[in-house]
């Protein structure tokens, strides 16, 4: 049965027939709806998977205590950087990299991030001018593992995600170790060194219910504005992601020599943005998500420590790091706002120990760490002024000995974009160029490439 070409509803189902039983997929909300207002493995020969990871503080850094004095390789360890004293071998340090708004306005803790992450600065706080990077790179190496990306958000909030296709596809974010645990190792979860497989029939049955609807769709996106059909299209992908990975769950997985399945559940934990509370939230988080890596559930994931505001309190004192960071004044003899400097070294903790984790995982002739490629920055640079200047970036990893680490690059106020196409063209995403206008790049960052 063919739907009438008018105004879809709210209640409306798109109807089909597969394998002789009757299927209904429900709509997303559409603007429709709404008023006016709204190396390689022995067994097989073929190379390890490469990973690419993003990992997120907000609020900067302060460049007298974080910019090493020296460039290359063995540079100095400012204060703000002490944390990584024991990871600075696996690290490549960005400084002195711009953003440009090429007129537009600089939006606080918004326009930064943005542009690191898709190429160009938003015109207002709804826009994003285009996908997010690792979009782009789960794009081209996702397939293959249950979960195209995986997105953690340590603040307990499934808004504070910076993964997205565009302003109206936001990938929300896991925020708890309870909640990822039971997406990654629940029920549907198989054990790739297991002795056995047997496919479960009742993922038989869930399969593939799409393309029991396809003339359906086409009808009713005749109906749309633009908006809709792109959201409606966002919707089909993750229906399509969902329908391949019950496809999976149907083949036996391969073997994942390193794969250590976790004994049981981790304990939930309160909610709240202590700063000792969001630290065991992210860590928990991360061994997880180490385990999920290690057991080919996923090759691309965001992890968010802190929102670009970040609201992190510390025991004791009523400001938040964002009240610090405005209303403390600079201490004359260290030159820099000591307790707003105490938060971003809490930060550069558990960016040290997700980097850590990753390193000491072993796989293959080497470790998860030396497989993969990781992505860090902030959404400024000092955040009492909301400086898109020199916004800091690192890089964790060698992606299977593509990458050059232990080095401080400085960027002599080019583009921060550099970086972002240099880790694009790392995973093979065919770009000609990456960004828009002033922020537009074709140059790849060769300090860092083998």
């Amino acid at each position: 049965m063919l739907i009438k070409t008018e105004r879809p509803s709210r209640r409306q189902v798109l109807r089909g027939v597969l394998n002789g039983a009757a299927v209904a997929v429900s709509l997303p909300l559409l603007n429709a709806f709404l008023d006016g207002n709204g190396t390689a493995m022995a067994e097989t020969g073929k190379p390890l998977p490469m990973r690419f990871g993003t990992w997120f503080w907000g609020l900067g850094v302060d460049d007298n205590v974080f910019v090493p004095k020296t460039t290359g390789a063995g540079f100095d360890l400012p204060k703000q950087l002490e944390a990584l004293a024991e990871v600075r071998q696996h690290v490549n340090l960005f400084t002195n990299f711009n953003i440009f708004n090429d007129g537009r306005p600089n939006l606080c803790h918004y326009s930064g991030w943005v542009a690191l992450r898709c190429g160009s600065a938003p015109s207002t706080r709804q826009s994003k001018p285009g996908q997010s990077l690792d979009c782009a790179i789960s794009d081209r190496i996702g397939s293959g593992s249950r979960f195209s990306t995986l997105n953690l958000a340590a603040t307990g909030r499934p808004r504070d995600s910076l993964s997205f296709r565009d302003a109206d596809s936001m990938n929300p974010a896991e925020i708890s170790a309870l909640e990822l645990y039971q997406k990654v190792f629940g029920a549907d979860f198989v054990n790739p060194n297991s002795a056995s497989f047997t496919p479960d029939p009742k993922v038989m049955v869930r399969k593939s219910v799409l393309s029991s609807i396809t003339e359906q769709s086409k009808a009713l996106e005749q109906t749309l504005g633009a908006a809709d059909r792109a959201r409606l299209d966002q919707y089909y992908t993750s229906v399509r992601e969902l329908e391949n990975r019950l496809a999976m769950q149907l083949e036996r997985p391969p073997a994942a020599p390193n794969c250590k399945v976790p004994g049981k559940a981790p304990a939930d934990m309160p909610i709240g943005l202590d700063v000792e509370r969001v630290a065991a939230r992210h860590k928990a988080m991360v061994d997880l998500l180490v385990m999920a890596l290690s057991c080919n559930q996923t090759k691309v994931f965001n992890v968010l420590y802190s929102d670009s505001g970040s609201s992190l309190t510390r025991n004791g004192q009523e400001k938040t790091h964002h009240g610090y960071t405005h209303e403390e004044a600079m201490d004359s003899a260290l030159g820099y706002q000591p307790n707003a400097s105490w938060f971003v070294g809490r930060a550069m903790e558990s960016w040290a120990y997700l980097i850590k984790a990753m390193a000491e995982t072993p796989e293959g002739d080497g470790s998860l760490l030396d497989h993969s490629l990781l992505y860090a920055h902030s959404d400024c640079n000092l955040a009492k002024t909301h400086s898109i200047a020199g916004i800091p970036m690192f890089t964790a990893g060698k992606l299977n000995g593509r990458v050059k680490t232990g080095l401080h690059i400085d960027g002599k106020a080019e583009a921060g974009t550099r970086l972002g196409y240099t880790l694009q063209r790392l995973f093979d995403v065919p770009l000609a160029s990456w960004g828009t206008q002033s922020m537009e790049t074709a140059r790849e960052l060769g300090e860092i490439l083998v």
